[in-house]
């Protein structure tokens, strides 16, 4: 196999004077060297302590979006030093202009670094920090491409210096230290004692509202954002707001993708195990009803093969100790009750009334209708990024694997390669078995260093080989592929390369089945992989999946009844209204993300492909406004509303910035639309129209 060239160079090629470590361990420790130990990204974790002493670097300091930003940020008490614009040097509101981070680092002693580089200049711009070893970098740009944050993360498990926070984040904010890095809508935030990490923004947004309301308030605000790979993970997280003497309870927010939310599950139960009376943890998780193989939004929330689904991921959580609620606007006075409970069990002096059975006690969790999808859909129809089967084949023929179709031999084992998000590396995933009810247990990921030769070394082929009970015979076999599938999903820039392949009695291997799916974000952000994008095929698609495509939004159309659409922004709340109101007996018809903004162009197209959808009987709007005024939503809506002439009724939640304003001008409209402020009213009020129980009286 030919050495592959990375995407844009690589660690080794940038910084020659620093070794790659290729032990593949999720610690971040290296290797015992010379008797002493060798720090990792792990002893970053520490740097997460913002406050009052952080002093911030803005990267991309003159834009626009940046300069808003730092305004904000600067009223609300952070501690902005200065900035770099690449060959400047000058004054931007009052504060320093430098021309390079080096410079700047010399200069401005910072602390951490907000990152609002445009473009692909965001990646360049992670680079020097962590080259320039800043201790706190936040990336909140979207759409940044796979692979070139797996090269990120290879940088940043060789060093100790800097710890990262996104991307595809809302960022970090510390409400008693007055200190925000990101971009997080401060009229909701309010100094409190509960800590919230979350991987949906709009759903960490919706936390944040209900523990204000509650009077509870917050101590962090810390996004591990909707990536596939994060910076920073819900364990990393809770190590700062366990030992934070301000936080008394904790709220992580997560959904389907990864396994991020298992490894919590199991922190959190040897953390109460061995802790007296410990702090309260309460959970959403997004996508229970998400169908298998979408990606719902973010570019995370996609399961890998052997990963758990939500429904899954909940059990364990509970099984852990953790109280998990269905909406996040249970979530304020959720938390109070059981604050009151820990604190009689401190007054009582009772180490037993902490103990996770007992603090489970809190359940508005209802027991959730499953939506059964047929098994018709077709792989290409529930992305764009997944090519057909029969481009998959036509890629590993020219390498010379063989490939049948129909299947042949019965007995069929399972690799791929795909993305570990523990480890932050690309893996090979392996299982004997491709029968549905033993393949998830006999998953397991062996992950190698990204632009490495370890995924071809020998040690790792052995271990592969024994976990798929490989003979002697087919080894070679076996290595051949792997070795092919490693050079596709590295020089194509994929996110996972799967097959379904069987051994004969000679050791000749065949795939009997593949699924390749590649990274959209290196084709629109940086303009590569145009000869994989060219694969796709737009009439085999949803229609629409498209049209939302086109406007900026995401749609998946769910099977079955489907008398609700829906339209949501953000993917995370998204997923959550759908979950939610099958768990109060509705029946959605789709998800839809409008993106982070909503705007009146945005939803009326929304409103346009939403009613196309001839079983739709009534449109859900659930609006979380954080940067957004809720009365400029609520015009958009009116707008939208006249221009379509909707024949069906339309049901709003708006919440967020200027929520009362948006909510009285739909109601005093007179058109047939209802405003609510509280999910379960306009839940109710949706379910009810689309059942026929309820009419709109105007």
């Amino acid at each position: 196999m030919t050495r592959i060239a990375l995407p844009r160079g690589g660690w080794s090629a940038r910084f020659p004077h620093k070794a790659l470590l290729k032990h593949g361990t999720y610690g971040n420790v290296a290797p015992f060297s010379s008797g002493s130990l060798r720090l990792g990204y792990a002893d970053t974790i520490k740097n997460l302590k913002i406050g009052k002493h952080t002093r911030v670097l803005y990267q991309g300091f003159t834009g626009r979006q940046a300069t808003m930003n730092a305004k904000e940020s600067i009223e609300y008490g952070t501690n902005v030093v200065g900035g770099v614009k690449p060959g400047v040097e000058g004054e931007h509101l009052g504060l320093p202009v430098l021309p390079s981070v080096r410079v700047a680092v010399e200069k401005l002693k910072p602390d951490a670094s907000a990152i609002y580089v445009p473009g692909n200049g965001t990646v360049k711009a992670m680079e020097e920090a962590i080259e320039n070893e800043i201790p706190l970098i936040i990336a909140v740009a979207e759409h940044i491409p796979i692979h070139d944050i797996l090269r990120i993360h290879q940088m940043l498990r060789t060093q100790s210096k800097t710890r990262l926070v996104g991307a595809n984040c809302p960022g970090i904010i510390s409400t008693h230290g007055r200190c925000r890095l990101g971009f997080q809508p401060l009229p909701f935030y309010k100094e409190g004692n509960i800590g919230i990490v979350a991987k949906s923004g709009t759903l960490s947004y919706e936390a944040v509202a209900s523990t204000t309301r509650a009077g509870l308030g917050q101590t962090y605000g810390i996004s591990m954002g909707g990536d596939v790979l994060a910076g920073t993970n819900f364990v990393e997280a809770f190590q700062i707001l366990v030992e934070d003497e301000k936080t008394e309870g904790i709220i992580m927010i997560g959904e389907i993708g990864g396994s991020a939310e298992i490894r919590a599950a199991e922190w959190i139960k040897e953390y109460n195990r061995s802790t007296p009376n410990p702090k309260p943890f309460m959970s959403v998780i997004g996508g229970v009803q998400a169908p298998a193989g979408r990606i719902m939004g973010h570019a995370g929330a996609w399961a890998a093969p052997g990963e758990a689904s939500a429904e899954k991921k909940i059990q364990i959580l509970q099984d852990a100790g953790v109280t998990i609620v269905d909406h996040p606007e249970k979530l304020g006075e959720g938390m109070k009750k059981l604050l009151a409970e820990r604190l009689g069990s401190r007054n009582a002096g009772s180490a037993s009334a902490s103990t996770p059975s007992q603090r489970r006690g809190y359940h508005t969790m209802r027991q959730r209708p499953r939506t059964v999808y047929p098994k018709a859909r077709t792989p290409e129809q529930r992305r764009t990024l997944y090519i057909k089967q029969k481009q998959a084949y036509d890629m590993l023929n020219e390498r010379g694997i063989p490939t049948v179709d129909p299947p042949t031999i019965k007995d069929e084992k399972f690799v791929a390669i795909s993305i570990d998000r523990e480890t932050r590396q690309p893996c090979i995933i392996a299982s004997p078995s491709t029968d549905p009810q033993y393949a998830f247990q006999q998953s397991k990921k062996f992950p190698f260093a990204y632009g490495s030769d370890d995924a071809t070394s020998e040690d790792l082929l052995a271990a592969v080989s024994k976990h798929l009970e490989v003979s002697d015979t087919g080894k070679r076999s076996l290595q051949r592929l792997i070795s092919e599938l490693v050079e596709i999903f590295m020089s194509k820039e994929a996110f996972v390369v799967q097959t379904k392949f069987a051994l004969d009695d000679q050791g000749g291997l065949q795939v009997q089945g593949a699924k390749f799916g590649f990274d959209d974000a290196a084709f629109r952000s940086s303009g590569r992989q145009a000869e994989v994008h060219a694969l796709r095929d737009i009439e085999s698609e949803v229609r629409e999946d498209v049209e939302a495509e086109k406007e900026g939004m995401i749609y998946v159309k769910l099977e079955g009844e489907g008398s609700i659409g829906t339209i949501v922004n953000g993917a995370g709340l998204a997923m959550n209204t759908v979950d939610a109101l099958v768990a109060r007996g509705g029946h959605p018809a789709n998800f839809m993300d409008t993106g982070g903004k909503a705007t009146s162009e945005t939803i009326k197209a929304g409103f346009r492909i939403v009613s196309s959808d001839p079983r739709v009987k009534v449109i859900f709007v659930n609006i979380f406004g954080g940067l957004t005024l809720g009365d400029m939503i609520a015009n958009g809506i009116l707008l939208a509303f006249k221009d379509l002439n909707l024949a069906v009724p339309v049901v709003v939640r708006i919440r967020g910035t200027r929520e009362v304003e948006g909510q009285k001008l739909i109601q005093e409209s007179g058109l047939k639309l209802d405003a609510f402020d509280s999910f379960e009213e306009a839940a109710a009020r949706a379910i009810a129209l689309a059942e026929g129980t309820a009419t709109m009286d105007k």
